[in-house]
């Protein structure tokens, strides 16, 4: 079906005393164009001058598969614009706060300026639960399968439960994707009972933060329309609208607001999970120019040795003696990394080896922004595994303050900062493009689901009040997901606080559409999984018999 921007009038839905019937003008679709293929164009000229300011000019064949990748991970957040952020306008619009239009555009707008403010830790906490080895190797064929398979799976998930108007979460669809590459890998090199697959102690958290979340959602907004009830006992907050007439200001003020925080809130998190794909592609595809932080200056360096230097005197006193050769350094940390297993002697004795290494390369280039390109990914990979098993052994604090003593758990801290920040950044023309295709999407094909979450899960008409609690209490959950680093589901945490509400005022909820949610919560992790084994297995496959490995 195609959806035209901002405009349903061929396919308007018959709703509780609201129309979606309504005309854009001409310059409105000009301008989507417009702002699509500006979008479009200043990443491709980007990536031109980025390469080329390193001396990596990328061949026509190399440019256009980039070009590809990047168009379906924008296409991921152009899907996840429409299906997720319907959530946040569905209760301006059924309470007759702001016109369809307005309020599609509007809440766009706020995604955008909520992408561009993101820090990026989402980002990576995403592309934590991939395997070792496919993100050492992200340039190699199982790289390139991993990045589409997971992809195309979780915008296939997306848009066939859109199709059916339900709200399920762009979060769970990708992770389920991850999971389902991981997954596959681990089959295909190592067997079931192998090394290679999914990082569960990162899964484990982003599950549980998909899992708590919606709970949060449900809970705190039923506790919030009862204190609101308490404190504000004005009755026209907790009236039904009265056909399109829209709410008394103050009351539209509170609507609008929780929209807007919505809206920022979603584009906060949601839009990192793209940034953390795009940056896989650009370290693949182009790794000179994106596989380490050239941004960070020259004065830098002092820093990062004397850094490292501490680190290493922490590593002195776990490696009890232990010896190995330099050349044994990397594997034997990529190995500790894939068994999980890194509080080791000889796993020190390889951080005190690689640490020294990447010290050495710093000093004798002056800065990480000007590693020559022969030696990028190797000082990448060093930084990267040394990164992740300086996480693992301080993740818990408790345990790392016990473990190294004498603040050596801050010095570990200290050095983890900075390969963070040597690796793990985000330029600005990924946050611009990734914003754009996130609130592009926001205006198109939303009536779906703002159907089903204004009418289709009470029994009753949403009220103003109703709607300012699920949306104050979304907003805030997403929010505080944001700062721990953590991606949950705007979906299922919006609909959760909808559900909430009802539930509050005792209008009880509707139970077909309440079991087809909840269906959609549990089956999307098992088929975005499936979906993705499947594809990372076909992919791989057919890349290997064309002699692409």
């Amino acid at each position: 079906m195609a959806t035209r921007p901002f405009d349903s009038s061929t396919s308007a839905p018959t709703t509780k005393g609201r129309s979606f019937n309504h005309k854009l003008h001409p310059a409105g679709i000009v301008g989507f164009v417009v702002v699509l293929l500006g979008g479009i164009i200043f990443a491709g000229t980007s990536i031109f001058i980025d390469t080329s300011n390193v001396g990596e000019p990328l061949a026509v064949g190399a440019f256009l598969f980039l070009g590809l990748a990047l168009l379906i991970a924008l296409g991921f957040e152009f899907v996840n614009g429409f299906h997720d952020t319907a959530n946040a306008v569905a209760t301006v619009i059924y309470t007759n706060s702001l016109k369809p239009v307005f309020a599609v555009v509007w809440s766009g707008t706020w995604n955008f300026i909520g992408v561009m403010i993101s820090t990026g830790a989402v980002a990576y906490s995403i592309i934590t639960l991939l395997p070792v080895e496919l993100i050492l190797h992200v340039g190699s064929v199982g790289g390139y399968a991993m990045i589409f398979a997971l992809l195309l799976a979780a915008v296939t998930w997306n848009l066939g439960t859109w199709w059916f108007g339900l709200p399920n979460s762009s979060s769970h669809a990708l992770i389920g994707s991850i999971i389902g590459v991981g997954l596959a890998n681990q089959f295909l090199t190592s067997g079931p009972g192998g090394t290679s697959g999914v990082e569960w102690s990162s899964a484990e958290s982003v599950l549980l933060a998909l899992l708590v979340s919606p709970v949060m959602g449900f809970v705190g907004a039923m506790l919030l329309l009862w204190i609101m009830k308490a404190v504000i006992p004005n009755p026209k907050l907790y009236e039904e609208p009265k056909g399109e007439t829209p709410p008394p200001w103050p009351i539209r003020a509170l609507l609008v607001f929780t929209c807007t925080a919505v809206s920022f809130a979603h584009g906060g998190n949601d839009g990192q999970k793209g940034m953390g794909l795009i940056m896989l592609i650009l370290i693949g595809v182009a790794p000179t120019a994106y596989a380490l932080n050239r941004t960070m200056p020259d004065n830098s360096t002092p820093a990062f040795v004397q850094a490292a230097t501490a680190a290493q005197s922490v590593f002195h006193t776990k490696e009890a003696g232990t010896t190995i050769e330099p050349s044994q350094a990397r594997p034997i940390l990529e190995q500790a990394l894939r068994i999980k297993k890194v509080d080791a002697p000889q796993v020190y004795a390889a951080l005190d080896i690689e640490a020294a290494d990447i010290s050495r390369e710093l000093q004798d280039y002056g800065s990480i922004r000007h590693v020559p390109a022969a030696a990028t990914k190797n000082l990448r990979n060093e930084m990267y595994v040394v990164n992740d098993a300086l996480n693992r052994l301080t993740k818990d604090k408790d345990k790392a303050k016990a473990s190294f003593p004498n603040g050596g758990d801050k010095q570990l801290k200290a050095y983890q900062g900075l390969l963070e920040k040597g690796t793990r950044f985000i330029p600005i023309w990924v946050k611009v493009t990734v914003a754009l295709a996130l609130g592009l999407g926001t205006m198109v094909g939303w009536e779906r689901i703002v159907v089903t979450v204004g009418e289709k899960i009470g029994k009753t008409h949403l009220t103003y009040g109703m709607g300012a609690s699920a949306e104050l209490m979304a907003a805030s959950t997403i929010l505080l997901a944001e700062f721990y680093g953590m991606p949950v589901s705007t979906t299922h945490i919006l609909s959760s606080g909808v559900a909430g509400t009802m539930v509050a005022d005792g209008a009880g909820l509707q139970a077909s559409t309440v079991r087809n949610i909840a269906m959609a919560w549990i089956l999307t992790l098992p088929a975005a999984m499936a979906i993705a084994g499947v594809l990372y297995a076909v992919f791989i496959t057919v890349l290997r018999a064309m002699g692409a490995g």
